[in-house]
């Protein structure tokens, strides 16, 4: 029995080594569906995007009509620029398209100054209430 057992054994690791060494080159190579070098670039793209949102927001927040309509308003200016890295990606683009369409329309003539206070008023208000909802 010892002889036929043998060759068996013999065989069978033979085929195991020669599994083991021929199986790995013949798998294709799973790649991920995205590459590490395109997720760092797409963080970064969105960090970009995020920084200059919160740009947009913190300029026209700390222009000089904005202020005079906050401090009309008896609303902290301070406390609205602190609460403005605290609004989420989505929260701070809108607000960031809102902010600059006012400045251009402002710019334009096209809002008078009480108007400028309501929207500011609106704006800043929206940026608190985010924040204490968040918290």
């Amino acid at each position: 029995m010892k002889s036929s057992s043998q060759p068996l054994t013999i065989w069978m690791n033979r085929f195991a080594l020669l599994a083991v060494l021929l199986l790995p080159q013949t798998l294709p190579a799973l790649e991920h569906v995205v590459s590490p070098a395109d997720l760092r670039k797409d963080i970064r793209a969105e960090a970009e995007v995020r920084q200059q949102n919160r740009a947009k927001v913190e300029q026209f927040i700390s222009s000089t009509p904005v202020q005079k309509a906050l401090k009309s308003a008896r609303i902290d200016s301070a406390k609205v620029q602190k609460a403005i890295p605290l609004l989420s990606d989505e929260e701070l683009a809108r607000l960031a398209a809102q902010s600059e369409k006012a400045r251009k329309d402002f710019a334009a003539g096209s809002l008078t100054n009480e108007q400028l206070t309501y929207i500011v008023i609106a704006l800043a208000a929206a940026v608190l209430v985010l924040v204490l909802v968040v918290r």
